[in-house]
């Protein structure tokens, strides 16, 4: 088995090491796509071992991916960000995926560390992604957050944390608006260019959806306040990307009468109260059940 790893950076000296270092015994070579780093990256990379390439900057890391893909020599691929590790026993398991011939690419769980805590609720868990796959058999669009064209046979690596990518995401709320800026703006271009007409629903029904969707329906109140506020900041990250988009289309005026703008709120707001209903009869349930087990082990 020959495995190129490939990793795409952008100013990533205080992660890359640790990246590469997690891999350095699974891969037969390490592929680094610089954008045009302005910090030691770069460096880093090359004395541990890796081929640099360089590409120019992009918002958005698709159209750098499938151009270090390109440079990949060997049959099978993995790729890893820069703010990745992969545990020894995820790659024993793909070795063995490999070995048993059991599939053309492996779609890989990965455990989101979210302002120092492990996101396991919020649809942040299992966060699945095809990671590894024969060269020829994944490929991706050069849209943001593009889904991957498969072509063979599929395998999903048990959901454990042990088998799981590491992804050291976001550190500080800074960091998450940073991103937040950048990836909107992209997404509300996107969404002029398909000539999106705004609607009421948009503004009110789209963000709070998001953080229902999140919090409740995805049992984010089990992460405590990092569920409540990460739920939250996605929420509002939908939210930008339409307030975004009517500034595109020029801040055009839009006239909603109060009685629009209100029956929208309440339809948001049977929302909230069927899939907050949901969450407290779950946990009720589960408590329940807990209460149960616990009087039959005695």
């Amino acid at each position: 088995m020959a495995v190129s790893v490939v990793i795409n950076t952008l100013n990533e000296e205080h992660n890359i090491a640790r990246a590469i270092k997690s891999v350095k015994n699974f891969a037969d070579e390490i592929i680094v796509v610089d954008m045009e780093s302005h910090d030691k990256t770069v460096d880093i990379a090359k004395k541990l071992g890796a081929k640099v390439f360089s590409h120019k900057p992009m918002n958005y890391v698709e159209p750098a991916r499938n151009f270090a893909i390109s440079k990949a020599k060997h049959e099978w691929i993995f790729i890893l960000d820069a703010d990745e590790e992969a545990p020894s026993e995820l790659l024993s398991e793909l070795k063995r995926v490999v070995e048993s011939d059991l599939a053309d690419f492996v779609r890989i769980p990965r455990k989101n560390l979210i302002f120092g805590k492990w996101m396991m609720h919020a649809r942040w868990w299992p966060d699945y992604n095809i990671r590894f796959f024969k060269k020829n058999a994944v490929t991706w669009e050069d849209e943001i957050h593009s889904v991957p064209i498969t072509d063979g046979r599929d395998f999903n690596v048990l959901d454990r944390e042990e088998l799981s990518i590491l992804h050291h995401h976001y550190e500080t709320i800074e960091q998450y608006i940073e991103r937040m800026n950048r990836y909107t703006t992209i997404q509300s271009q996107e969404l002029l260019l398909q000539d999106k007409k705004i609607t009421l629903k948009d503004f009110i029904q789209k963000p709070t959806g998001e953080f229902v969707s999140r919090f409740f329906a995805g049992e984010g109140y089990k992460d405590g306040i990092h569920g409540l506020i990460v739920s939250m900041l996605q929420g509002l990250s939908e939210l930008v990307v339409y307030a975004k988009l009517w500034q595109l289309q020029g801040f055009k005026e839009e006239h909603y009468t109060l009685h629009e703008v209100t029956n929208t709120i309440t339809e948001s707001q049977k929302d909230i109260n069927y899939w907050k209903a949901h969450a407290l009869l779950t946990e009720k349930s589960s408590i329940t059940n807990r209460i149960k087990r616990k009087f039959k082990l005695q």
